[in-house]
């Protein structure tokens, strides 16, 4: 990577200058937050310092934080939570940032390449697409039975098609499929065979976007594999100086899923039929009898967290963990991993027993620091095992943030309106915390400092949009939605005239909801996620001024309709965790053992995060009103409730339903005009 000419003005008036140019090069407006943003990601990137950045929709945070990234000296990755914003900061900012950085005399010096990095499931294998995939006995299986045939038949062709094109592979730009469907076409990293082993190892997807990564400034990539190249000290990433993490409301929760492992007795039966080729001794036989083992234990042991581990299960997890190991030891040794006439049956076999007997040492610890639940099963999948991590931000902190640079952005950090909440759940100490702008901080192995800011929002809240807590109504109880939450619902909806998005706390809720709707107010459209997926859902809620959206959690966060589509967003309850789900429940009994407030520092914080999410929703742009109607009177009857608004953007407020009737009809009747 060529080095960088040295700038002869200060690092914040040279980001602010090129940001500057940008903006005039991409037809936009200069906003105050954003360049308040650059300068304090640039000041955080060359002092070292960890940063917190609260930007509001609107705010360009993208441009925020990609110019400094790029006028950094060395190398700067960007991770993000979603396939969205990946799409947007490498289809459209970045080609259009380096476009104007080209054309900018003052900064022709800047390395401007930039790669995406993707776990390797993300990407086709050409193994796999032209030799088959290996069935329960290992061997290579050229084409799937029945309907899903033709689905793996157009994946390939896709496949075949990039591999002449030079294109990247990658899953999201291949035809709509399932994930059942994509396994046939892609591997795991344990199921690789490995560049010089593959005799299609110049050609792999995987390994190009890997070697492009390798020469680029910038690397796009996603929180679960930042947090397996950081955490895990997995190596997945070229070396870095710091990184930038978009959308960190949901970092906690993507490096939980990273490190979180399953087992099912199916999946330890399958690894010891693949070995049945490969091992000539009775252990592959031996390891299908302590899946046998681990059903009949699962069977017995009652769904939920397991608070001590039932001996039996425990027992079985031993046996199964041994069994994986003496397997593992009796596969063929001293393969040549130069000799692409290797077997790619016994490389994958092997990769199974190995991540069978991964996940079960894992489990048979019985760590503390560890979550053991079982699933309830159902028709579609088996009852499973899973194991997480008690807490992430200890090993965020000591394998991340004593290593890098880092700066947290998204619209939504500051909880209760303040950033201790999420700063904690990174690894960050509210009292290591910079407060004055100017000051100082020196970084030592046990201090870590950060700042944390807020650059506002290039929207008025205050004039934009209503909270409405309908105060009147029954807190919500365990039997779902009651008469006066549907009456509340149908008649806000009726004075909206539709353009309505309905987030709810359960698909049960969403759909009895949908169907209150469409029976009371039939001239309307009435979708419920479910009815298809959900990019024809948004697509046809934005197409039709008079339509209503209900759904659950994916819509709290993944839906961005500006304009009149949604002039009200309903929340049917304050989103706390479920009080049987096995992690939250876990970490906020810690919290309380610890001396704390588990309640306020997990569920209070859950909740807030996702009504901050769910009320975003509403104001996209600055010509945009409407109402935040939240259907649960514990928003303003119970003492958490100032917590929970003070997550909210500062709308203006009120309890009665009247006010809030007659503000929706003239939105209604303004936007027909």
């Amino acid at each position: 990577m060529p080095p960088t000419s040295a700038p002869t003005t200060s690092p914040t008036t040279r980001v602010s200058e090129v940001l500057a140019s940008a903006v005039r090069a991409l037809g936009g407006a200069e906003r105050a937050g954003q360049v308040r943003m650059a300068e304090a990601v640039s000041r955080a990137l060359a002092d070292e310092e960890h940063l917190l950045v609260q930007a509001g929709t609107g705010t360009g945070k993208s441009l925020a934080y990609l110019v400094p990234a790029l006028l950094h000296p060395d190398r700067v990755v960007v991770a993000t939570a979603t396939l969205a914003l990946q799409h947007q900061l490498v289809e459209r900012d970045l080609p259009r940032l380096v476009e104007a950085v080209a054309k900018d005399d003052s900064v022709r010096d800047v390395d401007t390449s930039y790669a995406v990095l993707k776990g390797r499931s993300n990407y086709a294998c050409l193994h796999r697409v032209r030799e088959g995939v290996p069935d329960d006995q290992g061997a290579l299986v050229q084409m799937p039975e029945g309907s899903m045939g033709q689905k793996v038949l157009e994946l390939r062709a896709w496949a075949e098609e990039q591999a002449e094109e030079s294109g990247s592979g990658e899953r999201d730009n291949a035809p709509r499929h399932t994930d059942r469907e994509w396994r046939q076409v892609s591997v795991s990293h344990r199921e690789c065979l490995g560049a010089t082993k593959c005799p299609f190892g110049q050609e792999c997807f995987a390994e190009l976007a890997k070697e492009k990564a390798q020469r680029s400034h910038l690397i796009i990539t996603n929180h679960s594999l930042l947090a397996i190249d950081a955490i895990e000290g997995v190596p997945m990433i070229p070396e870095y100086d710091a990184v930038v993490i978009d959308e960190a409301h949901e970092l906690t929760a993507r490096v939980t899923q990273a490190a979180t492992d399953e087992l099912w007795a199916a999946e330890v039966e399958r690894a010891a039929r693949r070995s049945q080729r490969h091992v000539e001794g009775s252990q592959a036989d031996d390891l299908a009898d302590a899946a046998e083992a681990l059903r009949s234990a699962m069977t017995d042991a009652r769904p939920g967290r397991f608070e001590r581990m039932p001996q039996e299960l425990g027992d079985a997890l031993v046996l199964v963990r041994d069994a994986a190991r003496a397997c593992l030891s009796a596969y063929p040794k001293g393969e040549d991993k130069s000799d692409k006439s290797a077997d790619p049956g016994l490389t994958q076999a092997k990769g199974s027993v190995q991540e069978v007997f991964a996940t079960a040492e894992r489990m048979a610890a019985d760590l503390d620091s560890d979550v053991l639940w079982l699933t309830e099963g159902t028709e579609r999948m088996p009852p499973r095992l899973c194991v997480a991590p008690l807490q992430v931000w200890g090993p965020m902190r000591d394998k991340l943030l004593r290593e890098k640079s880092v700066v947290f952005t998204s619209a939504t950090l500051m909880l209760g309106g303040d950033f201790g909440s999420v700063a904690t759940s990174v690894g960050l100490k509210p009292s290591e915390r910079v407060v004055e702008e100017t000051a100082d901080a020196q970084r030592t192995d046990t201090v870590l400092p950060w700042r944390g800011i807020d650059v506002g929002s290039p929207f008025d809240y205050g004039q934009q949009g209503i909270l409405y807590v309908a105060r009147h109504l029954p807190p919500p109880g365990r039997d779902g939605l009651v008469a006066a939450q549907l009456d509340e619902i149908v008649e806000l909806i009726d004075a909206a005239d539709g353009r309505a998005l309905g987030l709810f706390s359960s698909r049960r809720a969403a759909e009895t909801a949908a169907e209150a709707v469409r029976e009371r107010l039939p001239h309307l459209t009435t979708l419920a996620q479910g009815d298809a997926q959900l990019p024809e859902l948004a697509k046809q809620f934005v197409e039709d001024p008079h339509t209503v959206l209900f759904g659950t959690l994916s819509l709290w966060q993944g839906l961005d309709v500006p304009g009149d589509t949604c002039q009200l967003v309903l929340i049917d309850r304050i989103p706390f965790p479920r009080p049987d789900d096995p992690l939250m429940s876990a970490r906020q009994k810690a919290a309380d053992q610890a001396g704390g407030n588990g309640f306020m520092q997990i569920a209070a914080t859950h909740a807030a995060l996702l009504m901050a999410q769910g009320a975003g929703r509403l104001i996209r742009t600055t010509t945009d009103r409407g109402v935040v109607a939240v259907l649960d009177p514990r928003l303003a009857t119970a003492r958490y409730g100032g917590f929970l608004k003070a997550s909210l953007p500062p709308m203006w407020t009120t309890t009665d339903p009247s006010i809030v009737r007659k503000a929706l009809a003239r939105l209604s009747a303004s936007a027909k005009d």
